[in-house]
């Protein structure tokens, strides 16, 4: 089948479906992809696949998908998108889908994890999807302008995520370009290989220790829903907290976030899609589609704890969470 025969006409169309593989439940990009699809009037039924943070999970629905032959397959993360279409290296292997249009969201570095060779040609024919994240270089200028004397970054990940050790590399090829040192701690695995949470404090002590300022959440899904433990393992070790995911400092004790709204990125994601849908592109014709605005949040009740508040200046732009 040719990557044309794909898309029908707009005369041809029927009712379209679109099949959104999640990791953690349908949340708020969940409910962005769901609400545009509603808002738009584009004619098509969302029905999610729930991978429940289960990797063993995503074979079967690469099978369940490739049986009920969606119109449309929008995915939710690094490790899902891998699950689903695997990497440039897989992209002939007959164990992920190469002839359903996938649109990628929630991918910190589709680039770094080998998903698609570049944000302006992805590589494969079957595959586009969204950036929804800050560039690397603006978080580290906003904590800048935030800590005027900022130097010294630290960041604990997660060795068996890919996007998580992508993000290291990538924040590592700032520090001469933006002055500033980086102390990068992987986290203390269990015997199955997945992270301890018992190793997020000690860890945390390791950084301070080590003179690190300022503390980057980078991309951890782990650690995002280890929030509290988390962040409260910074606020012990007198740490301010950049966090990439807004929810750290509206629901736990990051101090500060520079990020595109989850429910943003969902419907971006959802207007990638009806690109495809709608208007007949092909998805390796679209280059990857970038948000363009970001939120800037700065919980002040942390603020107080840390004795770290912000620039006049800064209160300009942001919003304060108490």
């Amino acid at each position: 089948m040719l990557a044309a025969d794909w898309f029908a006409s707009p005369a041809e169309a029927a009712r379209k479906t679109i099949a959104m593989v999640v990791w953690i439940g349908c949340e708020d990009v969940c409910r962005g992809v769901k609400d545009f699809v509603a808002d738009s009037g584009l004619d098509a039924d969302v029905t999610v696949f729930d991978a429940a943070e289960d990797p063993s999970k995503l074979p079967g629905i690469v099978e369940k998908l490739r049986k009920t032959r969606p119109d449309l397959v929008i995915t939710w993360g690094t490790k899902v998108t891998l699950g689903i279409v695997g990497s440039l290296d897989e992209r002939n292997d007959p164990r992920f889908l190469s002839d359903i249009p996938v649109v990628f969201t929630v991918v910190s570095n589709p680039v770094g994890t080998k998903i698609i060779e570049s944000y302006e040609q992805t590589g494969r024919p079957n595959v586009t999807g969204t950036r929804n994240r800050v560039p690397e270089s603006v978080n580290i200028k906003s904590i800048r302008r935030y800590m005027k004397d900022f130097a010294h970054l630290g960041i604990l990940y997660d060795a068996s995520e890919a996007n998580s050790v992508a993000k290291v590399d990538e924040i590592k090829a700032l520090t001469g370009e933006l002055n500033f040192s980086l102390t990068a701690l992987p986290l203390a695995a269990k015997a199955d290989g997945t992270p301890d949470p018992a190793s997020v404090t000690p860890k945390m002590q390791e950084l301070k220790q080590a003179g690190v300022q300022f503390v980057y959440l980078g991309s951890s899904t782990f650690l995002e829903k280890q929030q509290d433990l988390f962040t409260g393992a910074a606020l012990e070790a007198v740490l301010p907290v950049l966090s990439p995911y807004e929810h750290l400092v509206t629901e736990s004790n990051a101090l500060m976030s520079v990020a595109a709204r989850d429910y943003d990125v969902g419907r971006l994601a959802a207007r990638q899609a009806s690109r495809i849908l709608v208007d007949g592109s092909q998805p390796g014709d679209l280059p990857v589609l970038a948000m363009e605005e970001f939120a800037y949040l700065v919980n002040m009740r942390v603020a107080k704890q840390l004795n770290l508040f912000p620039p006049v200046e800064f209160l300009q732009f942001v919003e304060k969470v108490e």
